[in-house]
């Protein structure tokens, strides 16, 4: 997996898109949630619960239908009153697109055993062909490691470089915009 690190700064340049009346704290910490929340399958290894099972880890949990379902969860719970109306549509696609960047991120990693994208309907797990992501460890007191630092690079060159990239062109053409 990539690190939580990763995950939250993609959910943060992909915010930069929407316009400036949705953003608000609520929007950024919601976002930020949905890209790290696909992890919390990890509990399933204290259950016993496999890594290759449908709930196990990058499973169910790093699918779209996942990430569609929680985009809709999250606005209506937190959005409520905008739900049915354009605003609304757009917070389904942010909080949508985070969670779903999730799996696409992972599926970018060196490690483990792809990504369950397309569950319930097929558990089977894919990578990208391309991995430049060194994947992340599993727990916190393995990534203060060589390790960690590896990733931490990694994420930095394949992450935060062009997400900041595109912050910046995201900026600038709504600054163009804006004067035009």
């Amino acid at each position: 997996m990539a690190s939580i690190f990763a995950h939250g700064f993609a959910a943060f340049a992909l915010g930069k898109s929407f316009s400036n009346t949705i953003i608000s704290a609520k929007f950024w910490v919601l976002g930020i949630l949905c890209s790290m929340i696909p992890d919390a399958d990890i509990v399933g290894f204290k259950f016993n619960i496999a890594y290759e099972d449908f709930w196990g880890h990058r499973g169910f949990s790093h699918s779209l239908i996942f990430a569609l379902l929680l985009g809709i969860l999250v606005t209506f719970v937190f959005y409520n009153k905008q739900l049915f109306y354009k605003t609304g549509i757009y917070l389904i696609v942010y909080f949508t697109i985070c969670t779903a960047l999730h799996g696409v991120l992972d599926a970018m990693t060196t490690g483990g055993l792809g990504i369950a994208f397309f569950a319930p309907f097929d558990n089977s797990r894919y990578f990208f062909p391309w991995r430049p992501i060194v994947v992340s460890p599993i727990g916190a007191s393995k990534f203060f490691s060589m390790w960690g630092i590896k990733v931490l690079l990694s994420e930095l060159i394949w992450v935060v470089i062009p997400a900041s990239i595109y912050i910046f062109v995201v900026q600038y053409v709504k600054k163009t915009k804006s004067q035009s």
